[in-house]
């Protein structure tokens, strides 16, 4: 029974984890208009829009390369600690991208720097949902690997 409880907790975990970066991933492209608004130039909001549907798009680029990295990492430190890594990755490029200066303040830095955010956030993304299904099929009893 008490296998069973534990890989209900696992599950949950991996759920819950993939969940929040997932979320944290696409708050991105739901708040687009005003991420267009406030840290690329107004003078044509066309190409200001465009060029934020093109920063999110780079974060789905960057995913299989953070599922490289951060599998490889997990495997020599233990899934646990790259699961940590990759939330706080993904929950403070999330945060940061908040605080950056808009356009009109810094200039052309504003989009460079939520672009580096979002290739943040793609590989931490792409660490964390590899990671987790790998981290389930670990704790599986071995009679239910697969199911």
């Amino acid at each position: 029974m008490s296998s069973t409880k534990g890989i209900w907790k696992v599950i949950t975990a991996s759920s819950l984890g993939t969940l929040i970066e997932w979320y944290d991933f696409y708050i991105f492209g739901s708040l687009a208009t005003v991420i267009a608004s406030q840290f690329f130039p107004k003078g044509n909001p066309s190409a200001a829009l465009l060029s934020v549907l093109a920063t999110f798009a780079a974060g789905f680029i960057v995913r299989p390369f953070g599922a490289l990295f951060f599998g490889r990492l997990g495997d020599l430190i233990g899934r646990k600690h790259t699961f940590l890594l990759t939330l706080i990755l993904m929950g403070g490029s999330t945060f940061a991208i908040g605080l950056v200066p808009n356009y009109d303040s810094i200039g052309f830095a504003a989009p460079l720097i939520v672009l580096l955010l979002r290739l943040l956030q793609g590989l931490a993304l792409g660490g964390e949902y590899g990671g987790a299904a790998t981290y389930v099929a670990e704790h599986s009893p071995v009679n239910r690997r697969g199911y």
